[in-house]
């Protein structure tokens, strides 16, 4: 899904519109309103997910964005164009179904592993999705980037449908409100400090997106390659984490989700201060690519203490709500960070970013690390 990020700008020029700040505005615009809408849908879909399975979800998820997206190559103006995306963001949830079956499917032992290969799997999609995109936008046209993402999703489809495998129960769970449900959570407060976590993290990782290219214009001499080395400095740091994620996973399986989330957070803090003071390309990809790895271990360690806070009947709902906060995280960083570049100027969106994630460092220590480790230290003396 992420090879059409690239291309909505010159797909909204292609369907008529040339003045380039409308461009601007209504490409920012049906690239948020999807995230929008899928934070008010995803805790809906996990609830369904929690009375019908996850494996449905999954293939409800993936068959009508197979439809939906394809549409989009069709779209004979700007106005059709944002009501499909508005209707993706509505038939969202595939993320949110893929967590809570994978959390719900994996013993406890191998949860960090296990969400950790998925985070990768995901984290790998996103770098490859824009390049990929791109090329086919080059080379085809912009109509193929919009049918062949709809072909993808369709083979998610048929490859879920014949191979993924789940152990699932119905319950006879009335449809309740999002009041009802948040009632049944056991661990509140524990799962509010997890939401916001997940929210910062994902703020964090956008609030650069719409800043790079022109940061690096400004480190560099050279401007014939700005694009490429743009496109290196933020896709370094998804290439860590798929390195890093799985085995930060499995760590967390060995000492604890809540001390790798802690150690994580601290250091992604502090990794992006020096960004705000490099000379060069270079040394923003460096520190990119040490913050990847870092990035590695904060997602699966926030789904892993989810799962294990959360009853099973409840998983679908609760990750429903972790995935809205990731999706407002999306749109609040990437309008939050251009509008802090604006006005104070690029190196303070590093420097806002760092203090934020420091911040909530402190405050995981308090309430999260704390709290768990004390337990976890209980556990132990049990044992023996």
């Amino acid at each position: 899904m992420s090879q059409i990020a690239p291309v909505l700008p010159l797909y909204i020029q292609h369907l008529g519109v040339h003045n380039t700040s409308s461009i601007a505005q209504l490409s920012g615009i049906a690239f948020g309103v999807t995230y929008i809408i899928s934070a008010i849908f995803s805790p809906i879909w996990g609830h369904f997910a929690d009375k019908f399975g996850r494996k449905p979800m999954i293939l409800r998820a993936s068959l009508g964005m197979s439809l939906v997206i394809g549409c989009m190559g069709f779209a004979p103006n700007v106005y059709v164009l944002i009501g499909l995306r508005v209707l993706q963001g509505a038939i969202t949830g595939y993320g949110t179904a893929c967590t809570a079956l994978i959390a719900t499917q994996t013993d406890k032992e191998h949860a960090g592993y296990a969400l950790g290969t998925l985070s990768t799997g995901n984290i790998a999609g996103s770098l490859l999705g824009p390049i990929i995109g791109g090329f086919i936008e080059e080379n085809l046209g912009f109509q193929p980037v919009f049918f062949i993402t709809g072909a993808l999703l369709m083979i998610a489809f048929i490859l879920t449908a014949l191979f993924v495998k789940e152990s699932f129960t119905p319950q006879d769970k009335k449809m309740v409100s999002i009041k009802e449900q948040w009632k049944s959570v056991p661990e509140k407060s524990l799962t509010i400090i997890l939401f916001v976590t997940f929210f910062v993290i994902t703020f964090g990782l956008y609030s650069i997106e719409p800043i790079v290219t022109v940061y690096v214009a400004q480190l560099t001499k050279d401007t014939s390659h700005v694009a490429l080395v743009a496109g290196l400095v933020f896709s370094v740091s998804g290439l860590a984490n798929i390195i890093a994620a799985p085995k930060l996973g499995k760590l967390s399986d060995k000492i604890g989700a809540h001390k790798v989330m802690l150690v994580a957070l601290v250091v992604a803090g502090i990794i992006y201060i020096p960004q705000a003071f490099v000379k060069n390309p270079w040394q923003l990809m460096g520190l990119r690519f040490v913050l990847g790895l870092t990035i590695g271990g904060l997602n699966p360690s926030i789904n892993t203490l989810v799962k294990k806070i959360t009853p099973d009947s409840l998983v679908g709902s609760v990750f429903g709500f972790t995935m809205s906060a990731g999706y407002l995280g999306v749109f609040g960083g990437a309008v939050i960070g251009g509008q802090v570049a604006a006005y104070l100027g690029i190196r303070y969106v590093f420097l806002v970013t760092g203090a934020l994630l420091l911040i909530n460092s402190v405050w995981v220590y308090f309430k999260v690390y704390k709290k768990l480790n004390i337990l976890q230290n209980l556990k132990s003396i049990k044992e023996l």
